[in-house]
């Protein structure tokens, strides 16, 4: 086999990042896609070609927010998602985006034809915007924020521990 069919042949499972935004309150920041129906999520995307997860979490803050953010250094959770209907799989990470200023709340503009609108949502709320297994991500990250312990492991959004 050539290395043009051997790279061929490996599986295409494309990777995600997102940014968690707190405010002062400890209010998270979330996202309400133009391209889906209902449904909540963290701003991020698709992690392309030539950069890394991490670099990806901050350029679509840029992109879907118009705020410019440092790369985040700090990995909270991976989570890794089964193929199914509608949903490619593979890895979501999510960093710890730090605290969201009262000026880069009001400075948030997104193209509406990505976002419909973007809400500061209390930890314990989350249940109503997110689905559960990013509602279970989000549990996850939040813990190892809070604790300052390592990187949390999760698949389809349950913890294997």
């Amino acid at each position: 086999m050539s290395d043009d069919e051997y790279q061929r042949s490996l599986p295409r499972t494309p990777a995600a990042a997102a940014l968690l935004l707190f405010d002062e309150h400890g209010r998270v920041l979330l996202v309400q896609p133009a391209y889906k129906q209902d449904g909540w999520e963290f701003p991020g995307g698709v992690v392309e070609a030539g950069e890394t997860p991490a670099e990806a979490a901050a350029r679509e803050v840029k992109e879907e927010l118009g705020l410019t953010r440092p790369t985040p250094t700090r990995l909270l959770c991976v989570d890794w998602m089964r193929v199914r209907e509608g949903e490619p799989g593979g890895p979501r990470m999510v960093f710890d985006g730090g605290l969201l200023t009262w000026e880069e709340q009001q400075a948030i503009q997104f193209p509406q034809e990505e976002l419909r609108a973007w809400d500061l949502v209390d930890p314990a709320d989350v249940d109503r915007f997110l689905p559960p297994e990013r509602a279970g991500r989000f549990r996850a990250a939040l813990e190892a924020r809070a604790s300052g312990a390592g990187t949390a492991y999760l698949e389809d959004g349950l913890s294997l521990t």
